[in-house]
C-alpha cells in the first residue's frame, strides 16, 4: 500500500488507500475498521476498472502460511477463537501472528464475559482473573522491544495494555500504531478513548496524514468542543466527502450534544432495566445501555444498582458526562455531599458550559458551606444560558440567607426581566417569590413606586395575593403621612424629620 499519508487533493489515490486498508482489516477480522473505511470509500467517486488495487496482499511468508490462515480465519469468523489460535501456532508471517494473538485475546474476553453473565449478573464486576491478558502482554512486549510488531500488532498490544489499566503505556503504543499504519481507524479510536482533555490531545505527536482530520473532529466532539468539531467536519465535506454518511452522523451527534439533553424511560422501569441487562449480555461495552440502566435504577430508587451501572459506563468511556452526573445525583440522594461534589466536578469538566452541571455544583458547595464557590457556580450557570431557569433564583436565595439584600434583589430583578422579555406565562411560584421579595425590598428602601408595582403584580398570584394587598395598604399609609409632613431643601422628610434615603435603580451588571 503506497503513500498512506496522501493529501486530500488526490481523491483517487485516497480511495485506493481506503480499498487497500479495507482488505487488510478484513483479513484480520477487524470488522469495525472495515465498516468505517468502507463508508468513507463509498462516499468517494468509483474508480475506473483499470485503476482498482489488488484486493489481497501476500508476502512470501503469507504464502507459506496460506492454508493455515484460510482454515483459522474460517474458525475465527465463527467465533471459535481457540481453534483459530491452535492452527496458527508456529506460523511466521505478520498476518498469521496477528490473527493468532488476536484470537487468543478474543478467546479470553469471551470467557470473561461468559463468566460475568452466567455467574454474577451484568451488574457485578466480579473478580475475573487476567492471566491470559498478562501472558499476551509479556509476549507482545518482547516483540515490541525487538521492533517486530507491525501496525496491527501494535494496535493489539495497545488494547491489551488498556485492558490491564496501563493507560500511559497504552497511549504511547497507540500513537506508535498510528504512525506505523495511519489508515487503521481502530488505533485512532482506541486513542480517542484514552484522551481526557485538550492539553493531552495537543501534547501527542501524531502522523501528518489526512485521517488525522477525522480523528481531530471526533476528539473535538468527545471533548464538547462542538464549534471546532463542526468546522472540521465542514472542511472534510468541502474536501470531497460530501456523501459520507459517517460525517453526517457525526454532525448529528455534535448538534445533539449542543442540546445537552439525555433521555431515560419514565415508565415500566423494571422491564426497561431487564431489557438493558439483556442488551449488555450481547454487548457489555454498550455505553448507552449502562448509562440508561443507571437512570432506570435511579427512578426505581435502587441507588446501589444505579451506582454500579454508572461506574460500568465510565469504565467504557470516561468522557460520558451523563454517567458522572448520574453518580452525583445518586450520592445526593444518599446525602453524601463530598461525593456529589467530586462527581459533579467530573461532569462539569466534560460539559463546562452546561448550566445543569454548574447548578448541581453550586448546590453541593452550598451544602458544604462554601458559599463563595456556590455563588460563582450559580452566576456562571446563568451566564452560559440557564436551561432550567433556576440559577438566579438559587443565587438570590443564597444572598437572602447571607443577609446580602442588595445582591439578592439584583438577582430577582434580572430574573423577572428575563421572564418578561421572553414573553413567558408567569404562572410558576418562583415569580411570585421574586415579586414578594422585591416589593418588601423596595418598601424598606422607600422606593414606593417600585414597591407598589411589585405589590400589584403579586395580586396576580394566589399564593402572594394577600401579601400584595397588605403591602399596597402599607404604601398608601406611608404616602399619606409623607404628604402631610414638612419639606426642606433636601427633599421630603419622614415622620421623625429625617431625610428619606433615595435608592437608585439597581445596577444589573454585578458579578459575584
Amino acid at each position: 500500500m503506497s503513500a498512506l499519508c496522501s493529501e486530500f487533493g488526490d481523491l483517487v489515490q485516497l480511495k485506493k488507500e481506503l480499498i487497500a486498508v479495507i482488505s487488510l482489516c478484513k483479513e484480520r477480522g477487524l470488522v469495525h475498521s472495515v465498516k468505517w473505511a468502507s463508508e468513507l470509500a463509498f462516499a468517494l467517486d468509483p474508480l475506473p476498472k483499470n485503476g482498482l488495487p489488488p484486493l489481497a496482499f501476500f508476502t512470501e511468508e503469507d504464502a507459506q502460511d496460506l492454508d493455515a490462515l484460510g482454515l483459522a480465519k474460517s474458525y475465527f469468523d465463527l467465533k471459535e477463537y481457540d481453534r483459530a489460535a491452535y492452527f496458527l501456532r508456529g506460523c511466521r508471517s505478520q498476518k498469521a501472528y496477528f490473527l493468532y494473538m488476536y484470537s487468543r485475546y478474543l478467546s479470553g474476553e469471551k470467557k470473561k464475559d461468559d463468566e460475568t453473565v452466567d455467574s454474577l449478573g451484568p451488574l457485578e464486576k466480579g473478580q475475573v482473573r487476567n492471566e491470559a491478558l498478562r501472558e499476551l502482554r509479556v509476549e507482545l512486549s518482547k516483540k515490541h522491544s525487538a521492533g517486530e510488531l507491525d501496525g496491527f500488532a501494535l494496535y493489539l498490544y495497545g488494547v491489551v495494555l488498556r485492558k490491564l489499566d496501563l493507560l500511559k503505556e497504552a497511549v504511547d503504543v497507540f500513537v506508535e500504531a498510528t504512525h506505523a499504519l495511519p489508515l487503521h481507524w481502530g488505533a485512532w479510536l482506541e486513542l480517542c478513548n484514552l484522551i481526557t482533555n485538550i492539553e493531552m490531545l495537543k501534547s501527542l505527536s501524531l502522523p501528518d496524514c489526512w485521517i488525522r482530520d477525522f480523528f481531530m473532529a471526533h476528539m473535538y466532539t468527545e471533548l464538547q468542543m462542538i464549534k471546532e468539531a463542526l468546522q472540521k467536519y465542514q472542511s472534510l465535506i468541502e474536501a470531497g466527502f460530501s456523501k459520507s454518511t459517517y460525517i453526517m452522523s457525526q454532525i448529528a451527534v455534535a448538534y445533539h450534544n449542543i442540546r445537552g439533553n439525555y433521555y431515560s424511560l419514565r415508565s415500566q422501569h423494571e422491564k426497561a432495566a431487564l431489557y438493558f441487562q439483556r442488551a449488555l449480555k450481547l454487548n457489555p461495552r454498550c455505553l448507552g445501555a449502562w448509562t440508561l440502566m443507571g437512570h432506570e435504577y435511579m427512578e426505581m430508587k435502587n441507588t446501589s444498582a444505579a451506582i454500579q451501572a454508572y461506574r460500568h459506563a465510565i469504565e467504557v468511556n470516561k468522557r460520558d458526562y451523563r454517567a458522572w452526573y448520574g453518580l452525583g445525583q445518586t450520592y445526593e440522594i444518599l446525602k453524601m455531599p463530598f461525593y456529589c461534589l467530586y462527581y459533579y466536578r467530573k461532569a462539569h469538566q466534560l460539559r463546562p458550559n452546561d448550566s445543569r452541571m454548574l447548578v448541581a455544583l453550586g448546590e453541593s458547595y452550598e451544602k458544604l458551606s462554601q458559599q463563595v464557590e456556590a455563588k460563582k457556580c450559580y452566576w456562571r450557570a446563568y451566564s452560559v444560558g440557564d436551561v432550567e431557569r433556576m440559577a438566579l433564583l438559587k443565587l438570590a436565595k443564597l444572598y437572602e440567607q447571607l443577609n446580602e439584600s442588595d445582591d439578592a434583589a439584583q438577582c430577582y430583578i434580572i430574573y423577572i426581566q428575563d421572564i418578561f422579555s421572553c414573553g413567558e406565562q408567569l404562572e410558576h411560584a418562583e415569580v411570585s417569590t421574586a415579586l414578594r421579595y422585591l416589593g418588601q425590598y423596595y418598601f424598606k428602601n422607600q422606593l414606593y413606586d417600585e414597591a407598589s408595582l411589585c405589590a400589584q403584580r403579586c395580586c396576580d398570584y394566589n399564593d402572594a395575593r394577600e401579601e400584595g394587598k397588605a403591602l399596597l395598604r402599607q404604601i398608601s399609609q406611608v404616602r399619606d403621612q409623607t404628604e402631610s409632613s414638612t419639606t426642606d431643601l433636601f427633599g421630603p422628610l419622614s415622620s421623625n424629620n429625617t431625610p428619606i434615603r433615595r435608592v437608585s435603580p439597581l445596577d444589573l451588571s454585578f458579578n459575584p
